[in-house]
């Protein structure tokens, strides 16, 4: 299984316009072949001593049953739909992939 953890910076003052338009594409992503979950969040203020907030910031958290199936959703035609509908929103994007560790 691989895990990704993407954060996605968006432009201030555009938060709501850019998950208009994230979660417009989330049924397509979520139909793909592989997918196991897919799911875009924001932080939340637990006053935790080494908590780090970012009101900017949409971490999504996904699932893939594969590398294959990763590989294959960053080149689907939706995807690339969607980040033209996002790119003038975006400041920046991290994205960390990762495997899981036997035992």
């Amino acid at each position: 299984m691989i895990r990704v953890i993407a954060s996605i910076r968006v432009k201030d003052g555009k938060l709501a316009e850019f998950l208009e338009r994230f979660k417009a594409n989330l049924p397509h992503v979520r139909a793909e072949q592989g997918c196991i979950e897919y799911v875009p969040v924001v932080d939340i203020d637990m006053a935790l001593p080494s908590q780090e907030l970012d009101p900017q910031t949409v971490t999504v958290i996904e699932q893939w049953e594969s590398e294959a199936a990763l590989r294959a959703h960053l080149v689907a035609p939706h995807m690339d739909h969607y980040r033209e509908a996002v790119k003038d929103l975006v400041e920046k994007v991290a994205l960390t992939v990762l495997k899981d560790v036997d035992g």
